[in-house]
């Protein structure tokens, strides 16, 4: 197998693993009994998946129910439940439409009534009421994209901005109970952050939203200060959590896979949090070190680093990480870096992400091409589509974060 079969190998082993279908049917074991009408709602890129999963374990107990993806994520019908595909990272019409459809369904719940929501990453853009005019909060949520805030800093900001966000929609269903299976997209896990914890205690503060507007000076209206200032619900008492899956088992079973192929595996971590062009020149280096190695070795990371938008190109994190490290493992033997979002989509492209090796640089340079200048315009695709260099999934049915594989083949 060439290097790049090889990374194919990986990634495809590490997203079957990561796929929400056994760990939704493990957290549906504690499910309570319902003496009333179960009710669906799925949001998120892993919507469908997750709610196909439920329908299965579940069969017809199932009364009615809303699932909200990302446009191409839904992979057909599913007996009983309403399907919606809507905007991502940007929220659209067709969100704000699926949402009231689910908020309608919250409302009808009675006291003996339980609601079943499965939240996974993209939910913050996809599950989506708004307190803004619309045109507003695109205009926020794109800024919020650009700046290079964490996602713990941008959800902090968005749960003010909706009426479904941090423990709102919970509210909303009462008096019924809510039985709520996350899939994490966010390190740490932290379920009042993931898709912007719709239907968990909000721990974060109208003080620290007000600090991340001000910390990356974004355009507020009156309306949108106020809202800010507006805490967010601290308790709720009709909600029952289960953490279903995370980037752990994605960084586990590409270890596996690695393995398998003859590679020593070590996993540097599974929170990698920086820009993406520092993790790329990090993993460069980290190539350097071990070039004299004697045995083969994959250098695995977790997480979703953050890229900051200075140009007018096109490209996401991955890619952006990926093309960062070319330089840096320029002209070495049989060495490889890539990195892929497990959702499928990186930024707004039709790539999961970016694969780079020894050979990257010279073939960007034969291009006429300098990665410095594509990383400043953040171009990342279109070099990196230029020689090869782009990782095409397709939606994958899942979304744990990031996964980045640096290869040394002795």
């Amino acid at each position: 197998m060439t290097l790049r079969q090889e990374a194919d190998a990986i990634i495809h082993a590490a997203l079957r693993a990561a796929q929400p279908d056994a760990a939704v049917r493990r957290a549906l074991r504690a499910l309570p009994d319902c003496r009333g009408r179960l009710l669906l709602v799925a949001a998120g890129k892993a919507a469908w998946q997750m709610a196909a999963a439920a329908q299965a374990a579940l069969g017809g107990r199932i009364a009615d129910g809303v699932v909200i993806t990302k446009y191409g994520h839904a992979r057909g019908a599913l007996d009983g439940l309403r399907i919606f595909e809507g905007g991502h990272p940007v929220p659209d019409a067709n969100c704000f439409a699926a949402t009231d459809a689910a908020m309608a369904l919250a409302r009808g719940a009675g006291p003996e009534d339980m609601v079943l929501f499965l939240l996974s990453g993209g939910g913050s853009a996809l599950f989506e009421k708004p307190l803004l005019p619309p045109q507003e909060l695109a205009s926020l949520t794109s800024a919020l994209l650009a700046c290079g805030a964490d996602i713990v800093e941008i959800n902090t900001v968005r749960k003010r901005l909706s009426a479904v966000k941090g423990g709102r929609f919970a509210q909303l269903c009462a008096p019924a109970r809510v039985f709520s299976v996350i899939l994490s997209d966010v390190l740490g896990d932290p379920p009042d952050m993931i898709a912007s914890g719709p239907a968990y205690p909000d721990s974060s503060t109208s003080e620290q939203a007000q600090a991340i507007a001000e910390k990356y000076a974004l355009p507020l209206s009156g309306q949108a200060r106020a809202l800010l200032r507006e805490e967010t619900p601290k308790r709720l008492e009709n909600v029952q959590t289960h953490i279903a899956g995370s980037v752990r088992q994605l960084c586990k079973a590409a270890c596996e896979q690695c393995r398998a192929l003859g590679y020593r595996p070590l996993v540097l971590t599974d929170s990698l949090r920086c820009q993406a062009r520092e993790a790329g020149s990090f993993l460069a280096s980290v190539a350097a070190y071990h070039q004299d190695s004697a045995e083969s070795l994959a250098v695995i990371a977790g997480g979703e680093t953050v890229v900051r938008v200075t140009g007018t190109g096109l490209g996401g994190r991955n890619q952006e990480l990926a093309l960062a490290a070319a330089p840096g493992i320029a002209g070495f033997r049989d060495t490889a870096l890539f990195s892929v979002g497990s959702d499928g989509t990186d930024g707004p492209t039709d790539a999961a992400g970016g694969y780079v090796d020894g050979r990257t640089a010279s073939a960007l340079r034969a291009c006429g091409l300098r990665v410095d200048d594509v990383l400043a315009d953040n171009d990342a695709y279109h070099a990196l589509e230029a020689v090869g260099g782009l990782i095409v999934t397709g939606a994958t049915g899942t979304n744990v974060n990031d996964l980045t594989v640096l290869l040394i083949r002795r």
